[in-house]
């Protein structure tokens, strides 16, 4: 017998977290290996359809768990899948276009730089894209200590492509904050470097 009902809670670096079903009751345990889509991460709120099964214990898990799909998608978003990429995100990347070449017209910067920000950025894109495979097969993760090391390093455009893309450490909100204090760190580091003034 299938239920229907809410993700109550996640933990996203765990990979678990409770539904509460629409008939009422004691929130159901789910592992991220109970899904049987992998199309995205779980997220808060999101709509769910399950079985039940009992663990050792004797207490309930979901199993055969599967996103509820929407009622209906609209045109714009049917249209423009690239709607779904954050303001902010974009903005970041592209500013920082605009800062990198007045800084190069400018004071002038080395040109080993350029390609130092595109090689961090490809590493860290294959170190998100490793992270959410391993988060989906329950394997060893990378630490979000590490992640955001690699963008502090230059990767941070990079980063935000991953985020964007893969649906990854795109929601977490301490994660979020403590990203983009990297991304403007990286970014004033760039200008100190290369500013005769400095």
């Amino acid at each position: 017998m299938r239920f229907s009902g809410a993700i109550k809670t996640w933990n996203d670096d765990r990979g678990f977290g409770f539904i509460e079903a629409d008939q009422g009751g004691q929130e159901v345990f789910v592992h991220i290996k109970a899904f049987s889509s992998r199309a995205g991460r779980p997220q808060l709120n999101q709509r769910v359809t399950f079985e039940v099964e009992l663990n050792r214990d004797g207490k309930k898990r979901a199993k055969n768990v599967e996103v509820a799909k929407p009622a209906r998608l609209t045109k714009a978003r049917q249209s423009h899948p690239s709607a779904q990429w954050g303001t902010a995100s974009m903005f970041a990347i592209l500013a920082f276009g605009i800062v990198y070449l007045a800084v190069a017209f400018v004071w002038s910067v080395p040109g080993w730089m350029a390609m130092g920000y595109i090689i961090a950025s490809i590493v860290c894109f294959g170190a998100y894209a490793a992270d959410k495979s391993a988060a989906v097969s329950g394997g060893w993760r990378i630490s979000e200590r590490n992640l955001l090391l690699l963008g502090l390093a230059g990767g941070w455009p990079g980063a935000i492509v991953a985020q964007q893309f893969l649906r990854h450490k795109s929601s977490k909100a301490s994660f979020r904050s403590a990203f983009w204090a990297t991304v403007v760190l990286n970014i004033a580091g760039f200008i100190a470097i290369n500013s005769p003034f400095v």
